[in-house]
């Protein structure tokens, strides 16, 4: 395997599917199905989901809310679709655990790091819901975080595209993807790949970032086996 421990980053917004707002039910079972191909390899899998389709802690301010009880009430957003990624993943057949940044004791764990790390040796999909606990962060950062904390090979930013262009593929035809590119490179070029405190953490400790299309089929079980799939950011 090319990558023994790796953390993966899905936005809220890809629960959508086709639908405008909420969580789609086959893209549950589309996502815990990849996941479970990951552990089947042997892989150990952490997974950090946002919170999009249902409530964005930058919204709040724009609705005249308070901007720090706009994120805690993103991070409960968070919650809301790792409990649903943990029941679509116990359908197929996956051990799983949910450990929260917030104590919210009858749904989850709360996150301690030696637990996360035991419960991976142990073969379960690991989901880190609620972000780090703390306003002012959003779930990019927590993803880099907690994957720093359990010592992960590589954070898997999965997303609509396959990999890191010069330009938005979805709105410039003539943009060109990366199969490899650093740190520097991204900064320099003022690529956006996650928000800076985030993008900061995975380079201050050098921690690889692959960026790829998380909806085709087979991609996750792919680039664990090393075949080139993505962008892969790193020093």
């Amino acid at each position: 395997m090319r990558f023994k421990r790796i953390l993966l980053k899905l936005s809220g917004e890809s629960l959508m599917g086709e639908q405008q707002y909420g969580i789609d039910t086959n893209m549950l079972v589309q996502y815990a199905q990849e996941i479970k191909s990951a552990i089947d390899l042997g892989a150990q899998v952490a997974v950090v989901i946002g919170g999009g389709n249902i409530f964005r802690g930058v919204q709040a301010e724009s609705v005249g809310l308070d901007r720090v009880q706009g994120d805690y009430m993103g991070m409960l957003a968070t919650v809301i679709n790792s409990m649903a990624l943990q029941s679509a993943l116990e359908k197929a057949g996956v051990y799983t655990r949910l450990l929260s940044g917030i104590n919210i004791q009858q749904v989850c764990e709360p996150y301690i790091r030696r637990r996360a790390l035991r419960h991976l040796e142990k073969g379960r999909v690991v989901i880190f819901g609620a972000g780090i606990g703390s306003p002012y962060f959003t779930t990019d950062s927590a993803a880099s975080l907690r994957a720093i904390e359990i010592e992960a090979d590589v954070v898997l930013k999965g997303t609509r595209v396959d990999g890191i262009y010069t330009a938005d593929p979805e709105k410039d035809p003539n943009a060109v993807k990366y199969d490899d590119i650093t740190f520097e490179e991204v900064f320099n070029k003022g690529l956006n790949v996650m928000d800076m405190t985030a993008f900061t953490l995975c380079k201050e400790n050098n921690l690889p970032i692959l960026v790829f299309d998380i909806n085709q089929r087979g991609n996750l079980a792919r680039l664990i086996n090393g075949e080139k799939v993505g962008t892969m950011v790193s020093m």
